[in-house]
């Protein structure tokens, strides 16, 4: 039976030539990687438009200050979201968002691993389209209430949580181990995909209102999510493949009868445990309680905590500098802000792929988190000399913080879902994808709201956090690393 609870999805009823032997394994893998990648793309293309609408929304900050008070007294902003308590009040929205995402992550997983994950999916991102629509309708009916839009970021956030358990568990099924951090550090680049949709389409429409910045990223999300209700297929088993089949193409022997072998030993041990406990969901403890999810997921807490402080504040900040004495207009900086997001796409894919090679995520982690520790110095410090070091820095930043935090939440958390002490329990994914994400989420919250009184202080103050978070970070990974670099070595004696 299915590893997890799922239902055929409605265009393979209608369409039967999309079903095998029509249509081959590879096809419905690449299918399930296009349409999670542009699910979750969609999500994250939603959750951009609070970063861009900053500048309109708050105060002007004085980013060459480094002591004392830099906000410009009398700017123009959107009560109650203007004035000298601007700045806190833009991350405490910030801190509503993420702080009930990090909640609502735990829940979600543990749901996750019990119902339809494709029905599961589509109720997050419906919801999310609408709560992030009625945010920027705020902006027609003259709402100038701060509850409001809080309560608006807690629901929002809520529906958002339901995304990543959801679509990990999903290509977690169709995709084995072997190839996993390449293959996911390519699909989680979804992420930063998002991030530059999401800032292209705010940035487009910021002067028509900022109103706009919210309802096209909410329309984008909800027409994503139809597609996903139409054509996602959750597991292999729900087209008739053998499960993992692809784990057992990539281990085979080039002998023809070693390959029968193998596939046949495999099948067998899929309908054992079809009828043993390990096809029953994990519980939330027990996930905590699996080697090393601990470490990744306080790993990912620190990780993460910078990763959102640049989703959320980059644009205000790059508004905000004079980059070679020249200010840039709020669209441009929404613009620009996107190299991070391009560098990230990088980051995602070489994390994976070197961690395919070495065999070793915490390891390629650490030299990630540890190298982005002087590029973020540098970018601070010479990031405002000219546009093209500007670029240059801010493109390395997004690639070496993007890089980790991408490859903890795809490949990692997979690992660790399925690891040999669990049996391989593939209704362990959304649990244990929970878990790390979810603690990462409670960094992303604090980040943003961090970086939004700290900004009053000057932006040398902001940076420092960074640095030390990302230096905490890799600290975490240590003894894993070390335990991998050991494992490594024994297998090659």
């Amino acid at each position: 039976m299915p590893s997890q609870i799922s239902s055929l999805a409605p265009a393979l009823t209608l369409f039967p030539s999309l079903k095998p032997p029509h249509k081959t394994l590879l096809f419905h893998q690449i299918l399930v990687l296009v349409i999670t990648f542009l699910a979750y793309a969609s999500f994250h293309a939603s959750r951009k438009p609070p970063s861009i609408v900053k500048s309109v929304l708050g105060p002007t900050i004085d980013s060459n200050s480094t002591q004392g008070s830099s906000i410009r007294p009398g700017d123009a902003g959107w009560p109650p979201f203007d004035g000298a308590r601007g700045t806190h009040r833009l991350g405490e929205l910030d801190l509503a968002f993420l702080s009930s995402y990090a909640v609502g992550m735990y829940v979600a997983g543990h749901f996750g691993d019990r119902i339809d994950l494709r029905l599961f999916l589509v109720f997050g991102m419906i919801g999310s389209g609408i709560f992030t629509i009625l945010f920027g309708l705020g902006y027609w009916f003259d709402v100038h209430v701060l509850g409001f839009f809080i309560g608006v970021q807690i629901i929002c956030g809520l529906f958002q949580s339901i995304g990543w358990p959801c679509v990990v568990a999903v290509v977690s099924n169709w995709f084995g181990k072997s190839k996993r951090g390449l293959i996911m550090g390519i699909w989680s680049s979804h992420t930063s995909v998002g991030n530059i949709i999401g800032s292209i389409l705010a940035s487009g429409v910021l002067e028509f209102g900022w109103g706009w910045s919210f309802v096209v990223p909410g329309l984008l999300i909800i027409f994503v999510g139809i597609l996903v209700y139409l054509f996602l297929v959750v597991s292999p088993e729900d087209m008739g493949f053998v499960h993992c089949v692809n784990e057992i193409e990539m281990n085979v022997e080039t002998d023809g009868v070693e390959n029968v072998q193998k596939m046949e030993t495999e099948e067998a041990k899929l309908l054992d445990s079809d009828n043993s406990d390990s096809s029953s969901a994990i519980g939330f403890f027990e996930a905590w309680m699996l080697p090393r999810v601990a470490a990744f997921s306080f790993c990912l807490f620190f990780s993460k905590l910078v990763a959102y402080t640049f989703l959320y504040w980059l644009p205000f900040y790059i508004s905000h500098t004079a980059v070679a004495g020249v200010h840039l207009s709020k669209k441009s900086a929404g613009i620009l802000s996107t190299i991070f997001d391009i560098g990230g796409v990088l980051g995602g894919v070489m994390a994976g792929f070197i961690s395919d090679i070495i065999e070793a995520r915490a390891v390629t982690s650490m030299i990630f988190l540890f190298l982005s520790i002087p590029i973020l110095v540098l970018y601070r410090v010479y990031g405002s000399l000219s546009m093209l070091i500007n670029i240059a820095l801010m493109f390395l930043s997004g690639l070496l913080v993007n890089g980790p935090y991408a490859l903890i939440t795809t490949a990692v958390a997979a690992d660790l879902g399925t690891q040999s002490l669990n049996q391989g329990n593939s209704r362990a994914l959304a649990t244990v994808t929970a878990i790390i994400d979810g603690t990462g989420s409670v960094g992303a919250a604090l980040g943003p709201l961090l970086a939004g009184y700290i900004s009053t202080r000057g932006w040398n103050s902001v940076f420092f956090m960074l640095i030390m978070s990302v230096l905490l970070a890799g600290l975490f990974l240590v003894r894993v690393a070390r335990t991998e670099i050991r494992d490594n070595m024994n297998a090659g004696q």
